[in-house]
């Protein structure tokens, strides 16, 4: 009997262990889940969209005729700063999903610039592992849930990472939020790229510690093969870093790769055996993600080399390139130069790219480790946040790479280093809570700090920064809150976790308000609708362009959603020869010098040059009465006009000859001279064109009849009398293939930016495949 009654409590006994473990594992990450639904409420609840769609409505034309009488004025749009995402990450994931519905690759974009390519475009994102959701859930929906999984995933691996370095379980709750919703996180929160790229790194640094770790409990080589554990740290390792690669910013993940790389040598020098064979096997890790992406490297690389990339680019020495010195306030307080959703921001350039915000608590708690006791993780991470926020500030060193213009880094702002800085600091903020989980804070450097904030109040009052003042109070409140919680550390009826709980809820409020005050959540019937201009224009079914002679109309790739082929663009990897074309058109002369007088965002508006009917503008939108014998007004809905282009040129016709042109500057200069005969005449680059072609008049029964057109294709049914030359006013770019008659043939560059094929006597098919 006393057996019996050992063995049922024994047994009660364990299993009371096993629910206590399976809690302890399961209520962090309930949490976590917990926090990100809050944040997300209208989304989750009220349907409305994280994403700036009241821009679309607010901003333009012809949406805002939509909203006339509800609102005169124009709706009032929360933040005109992030445009971008409905600009760009949204039209270009939308036409990758829709091309993957067609079971076609999405590999060229001919809805924007006279076409451009879309796989190469990085930004894309036409490999990442999360567009499965979009073949799940409406566009909309899988769209919001995109951009709800950044902070939840960038919480639960910085979770995972911190229990791994050995944290309290709260600890690294504190450490996750702080990262997941710090000002870097906020600030491109809806872009649904940058920080797809970003969120990977805690996983990937943690993949290293547990490679490191099972790699030393197997140093038999051939038990390290069957080391189940190592395979799969091994393969989490290289998927996290080919989704942060496939996830859809260059630039991102390059400091990605960089951080966790260097991460990995200054483990590999913390171990004191077998650090080449460990070495080894990451090398073979690298390799096999070079080969995993190898696909997405070479389209990228071309279009990188074919761009303006180079040329177009924004002067790293004008205010705001760099994080500016006094712009460091913002770690203390992040509305100190105001904040653009209340229209008083008067710092230095963009707001978004210069915040850091952590919170106030969390930044106090990375500060008092500086004076805590030190090991080699907070040792290591308080180097690396001086080393990298210097990079980003204006200081030499971090000019160097400008001054010398380095491959990649010379074109990348360095202001988007925040998003190591904030990682960095999340870190020190967790080794921060930890010394108040173990009670061993120091109140000295708790002082300093408040004097800190003592200064900023004089400096506010002495020079009258009222809007500073305002946006002061709040963080001064949470500082005093944070500090009075720290001094309950010396009350011993208090537990430690409970104050740390409480510097959680505040550090989480404060991070909750910075975000919901800056992020515009919006109504689903905002996110591109239709209007009777779009309706108008997709009637006609004929092969066409259009353009804008105003900003406020069609944005650049807003035509895209619509399916609708405009000769605007924005995009930083813009073809540098029609980049060139256009700024010659907009001079009105041959001139195809940088700069071009746009930068990476270009909407032609010279709508008289011959250019512009080459480029098969069919309509022109415009807000104001044109005048021109071209134009004929065919249509108008509230303030937006449509004009019909009489001289607009057909997509593909036959010329009666060529003219040879050595080198570009020649050619433009050609077209120009020639411009009253570009249906009759092509510009050419390629000598071996001349022994080709005989000029001669064109016959009424030669003709060109375009029978399919498509993003990755395009056929024609031809008939000529001789060989003629065929021009299809589509940018001329190297992945592009003709084939006639189902034989390859040569495509040739001509007009400058174009494509040519010589047809050869008769009736032909010819089919371009990209």
């Amino acid at each position: 009997m006393k057996d019996l009654v050992k063995n049922f409590f024994v047994k009660k006994f364990m299993k009371w262990l096993k629910i206590k473990k399976f809690l302890t594992i399961i209520w962090p990450l309930a949490f976590i889940f917990l926090v990100v639904l809050i944040f997300f409420w209208k989304f989750i609840f009220k349907g409305l969209l994280p994403i700036p769609a009241d821009a679309i409505v607010g901003m333009y034309h012809p949406w805002r005729d939509l909203l006339v009488k509800e609102y005169p004025q124009g709706l009032p749009f929360k933040n005109f700063l992030i445009t971008d995402p409905v600009r760009q990450q949204f039209p270009w994931r939308k036409l990758v999903i829709d091309a993957f519905k067609k079971n076609q690759l999405p590999l060229w974009n001919s809805y924007n610039f006279g076409g451009t390519p879309l796989l190469a475009n990085f930004q894309s994102a036409s490999f990442y592992i999360f567009n499965f959701l979009f073949f799940i859930f409406k566009f909309d929906i899988a769209w919001g849930i995109l951009i709800l999984l950044q902070p939840l995933l960038a919480s639960l691996f910085m979770y995972f990472y911190l229990r791994e370095l050995k944290l309290e379980n709260i600890v690294c709750i504190f450490g996750a939020i702080v990262f997941s919703f710090c000002g870097f996180f906020v600030a491109w929160m809806e872009w649904g790229t940058i920080l797809h790229s970003a969120l990977w790194l805690p996983l990937i640094l943690l993949s290293i510690e547990k490679i490191c770790f099972h790699f030393y409990q197997s140093e038999n080589s051939r038990l390290q093969f069957k080391n189940k554990n190592l395979i799969f740290w091994s393969i989490i390792f290289i998927f996290s870093l080919t989704q942060s690669f496939f996830a859809g910013h260059l630039q991102i993940f390059f400091y990605v790769f960089l951080f966790s790389f260097s991460y990995l040598i200054w483990r590999l020098f913390q171990t004191k055996k077998h650090r080449f064979k460990l070495f080894s096997l990451f090398i073979i890790h690298y390799s096999l993600f070079i080969i995993l992406t190898s696909f997405q490297w070479k389209p990228t690389f071309q279009l990188i080399k074919l761009s303006a990339r180079e040329v177009d680019q924004t002067d790293w020495r004008q205010p705001g390139w760099f994080i500016p010195w006094k712009h460091l306030v913002q770690f203390l307080a992040p509305d100190f130069f105001g904040n653009p959703t209340t229209m008083n921001y008067f710092g230095e350039w963009n707001y978004g790219e210069l915040v850091g915000y952590l919170g106030v608590i969390p930044l106090l708690l990375a500060f008092l480790t500086i004076f805590s006791k030190k090991n080699k993780f907070n040792i290591y991470y308080l180097v690396l946040t001086i080393l990298i926020l210097s990079f980003a500030l204006p200081v030499p060193w971090g000019k160097l790479p400008y001054i010398l213009k380095i491959l990649f880094i010379s074109t990348s702002q360095p202001t988007r280093l925040l998003v190591l800085v904030d990682f960095c600091l999340a870190i020190l903020a967790a080794f921060g809570a930890q010394q108040v989980v173990v009670k061993k804070q120091k109140f000295k450097p708790v002082f300093i700090f408040i004097l800190i904030y003592g200064v900023l109040w004089i400096v506010t009052f002495k020079w009258q920064l009222v809007v500073s003042q305002r946006n002061l109070i709040l963080p001064t409140v949470i500082l005093v809150g944070g500090v009075i919680l720290l001094a309950c550390l010396n009350l011993k009826k208090i537990p430690a976790k409970l104050v740390l709980g409480g510097l959680l809820f505040l550090t989480t409020f404060d991070l909750f308000r910075f975000g919901w005050k800056f992020l515009p959540f919006t109504k689903k019937e905002w996110l591109f609708p239709s209007t009777r201009v779009i309706d108008f224009l997709k009637k006609d079914k004929e092969i066409f362009r259009i353009m804008s002679v105003d900003p406020r109309i069609f944005p650049p790739n807003f035509s895209a959603i619509y399916k609708i082929q405009d000769i605007a663009g924005y995009d930083p990897l813009y073809l540098l020869r029609y980049g060139e074309l256009i700024a010659a058109s907009e001079r009105g002369k041959p001139d195809i010098n940088p700069p071009f007088g746009f930068n990476r965002i270009v909407i032609p508006q010279n709508f008289e040059s011959k250019i512009i009917d080459l480029l098969n503008v069919k309509y022109i939108l415009s807000l104001n009465d044109l005048s021109s014998p071209k134009l004929t007004l065919v249509f108008k809905e509230g303030d937006t006009r449509v004009y019909f282009n009489k001289n607009y040129f057909p997509r593909a016709f036959l010329v009666e000859g060529v003219i040879y042109s050595p080198s570009k500057k020649i050619a433009i200069q050609e077209v120009f001279k020639n411009e009253d005969f570009l249906d009759k005449l092509a510009i050419v680059e390629d000598f071996s064109l001349l022994g080709k072609l005989k000029s001669s008049p064109l016959l009424s029964e030669e003709k060109v009849d375009l029978k399919e057109y498509q993003e990755n294709k395009v056929k024609l049914e031809v008939f000529t009398v001789i060989p003629r030359l065929l021009v299809i006013t589509d940018s001329f770019y190297p992945g592009w293939r003709v084939y006639i008659n189902g034989k390859e043939d040569k495509i040739y560059r001509v007009d400058y930016n174009f494509r040519g094929v010589i047809i050869p006597t008769g009736k032909n098919e010819i089919i371009f495949l990209f």
